[in-house]
């Protein structure tokens, strides 16, 4: 396999990418920008179009079915953000030559159906196969939505003050996609119990559900989905994003017996790991009952973990004996090297 780690550095993004953005257009309101999910152009008439992209996911030890709805969801992810759901989506794919015609059938019925069921039009894309090609990642996607550009949501719209809700919990799609690749390490270390356990996390790693609930109280700010990164990463990206400082209480951070059990199994910490599922909420100060009820209504957990402050009070961990210290960032998530070198240690 081809060794990944994960997306390109903060420095890589600020001297590479941000001076290098093609034409200028001043109906882009919103363009690349670090721990934004989504960008927004004016299309005029009070109508913003938003878009984001991502890889798609082709890992065989996982499941095919399985790849079909990372590679839907992942996007759907960013694209809940805005606190609408995607409504358009082009996918390019560069498929291994070793994927049989019946076994891309079956991935493409999977990635037809997951898209139909959160109401997403297929409009175009690419298909095609690449000598070489052995990476978990199979091309690249692109979803779409329009509405209303003053009610379009983005993550670096927090204030001071808002009070930061995590949904679900921590390591959500790094436990369970660990897990369900390496199944016989997992159950002879861990035992079934924890197998299964993250099995069923797998399903969890939409967080449309979240974000839909969240922003129909109107007491929402900003969003910002867990990727790479994880919990504390996408806080510390949404703070930078909007300006601010942050106050995280470290011991509330909700995280599962599996998850715990299985990151530690991989040697990876589950606050800075992979945790598609989970969405950060900056709920206007004031208003957390109601954005959690709102969330429980739909079976979904939300836990307070912290905050939102003025920038010169920095980013902020506080443990549960009132300690602080800087929180800090890492570019690089431990997911991708745990992975690879459980695959090359022959972990099955």
């Amino acid at each position: 396999m081809t060794q990944l780690s994960g997306k390109i550095s903060v420095g890589g993004f600020d001297e590479l990418i941000l001076p290098r953005l093609g034409f200028e257009r001043s109906n882009v309101k919103c363009g690349p920008a670090f721990g934004v999910d989504v960008s927004v152009v004016d299309a005029g008439g009070n109508i913003g179009i938003a878009m984001t992209s991502d890889p798609l996911s082709l890992i065989p030890s996982l499941g095919l079915a399985e790849s079909a709805w990372l590679s839907v969801h992942l996007m759907a992810n960013d694209m809940a953000t805005t606190g609408f759901s995607p409504m358009y989506a082009q996918m390019v794919l560069n498929l291994p030559q070793t994927l049989s015609h019946e076994d891309f059938k079956i991935y493409w019925e999977y990635v037809h159906r997951y898209c139909k069921a959160i109401g997403v039009a297929i409009t175009g894309g690419h298909t095609g196969s690449i000598e070489g090609q052995n990476s978990t990642i199979a091309g690249g996607g692109t979803m779409l939505l329009t509405a209303p550009i003053n009610d379009i949501l983005l993550s670096n719209k927090a204030q001071p003050g808002d009070v930061i809700i995590v949904t679900k919990g921590c390591a959500l799609s790094s436990a369970a996609i660990l897990a369900m690749s390496f199944p016989e390490t997992v159950k002879n270390r861990l035992g079934t119990e924890v197998y299964y356990n993250c099995c069923d996390l797998f399903y969890q790693t939409s967080s449309l559900p979240d974000a839909l609930a969240a922003k129909a109280t109107g007491q929402v700010r900003a969003m910002h989905d867990v990727t790479e990164g994880g919990v504390l990463g996408a806080v510390y990206e949404m703070a930078v994003a909007s300006g601010l400082g942050v106050r995280i209480y470290d011991h509330l951070l909700p995280v599962g017996n599996a998850q715990q059990q299985v990151t530690r199994l991989f040697g990876i910490d589950h606050r800075y790991c992979i945790g598609a599922g989970a969405m950060i909420i900056a709920a206007k100060p004031g208003t957390v009952n109601e954005v959690i009820s709102a969330l429980n209504a739909r079976q979904i957990k939300g836990t307070v973990i912290g905050s939102f402050a003025e920038c010169e009070q920095g980013c902020m961990l506080i443990d549960d004996e009132h300690n602080e210290r800087v929180m800090p960032y890492h570019e690089k998530d431990p997911y991708w090297a745990a992975f690879y070198k459980a695959y090359k240690q022959g972990w099955k």
